[in-house]
Order: C-alpha cells, then structure tokens, then sequence
C-alpha cells in the first residue's frame, strides 16, 4: 500500500505540472490542478493507512509471542 501511495504522490504531481504547462485556459488548469490534488490525498491517504496496519501488524506478533494475546500463540507455551 505504501509504494502504491508513492505512485499516486508522483502522479499526482505530474497531472499538475502537465496541467500547468499544457492547458491554456484557467478554469482548465483550476480543474486539473484540483484533480491532481485529489490524487495526492489519495496517496496521503494510502500511505497512512498502510503504516496503521503495519503497526498493527506488529503490536499483534509482540502480544502473540509474549502471551497476553487470545491464547493462541508462540508465547503460551512457556
């Protein structure tokens, strides 16, 4: 999830400074530098939620190894 949420940053990016370069008209630039920015919030977005789980991930083996999870476990077996 964090490389996909690279991506649509770099993306994001890019329709902007096409947009910038390209179009002539304002309200045609106005629009697709909005829709870039609405493709760098995505990957914002994208990034967070994969550092979330991943942290969840490892809050989840830390309380399997030591025990104090559901019971099943490495760490019940002491």
């Amino acid at each position: 999830m964090k490389l996909a949420g690279c991506l649509l940053l770099i993306s994001g990016w890019l329709i902007v400074l096409a947009a910038l370069a390209m179009l002539p008209d304002f309200t045609m630039r106005a629009a697709f530098v909005v829709s870039g920015l609405a493709v760098e919030i995505l990957g914002l977005g994208l990034i967070a939620r994969g550092q979330v789980t991943e942290q969840r991930r490892e809050q989840a083996l830390k309380q399997s190894i030591s025990g104090m999870g559901s019971g099943t476990g490495f760490g019940g077996y002491r």
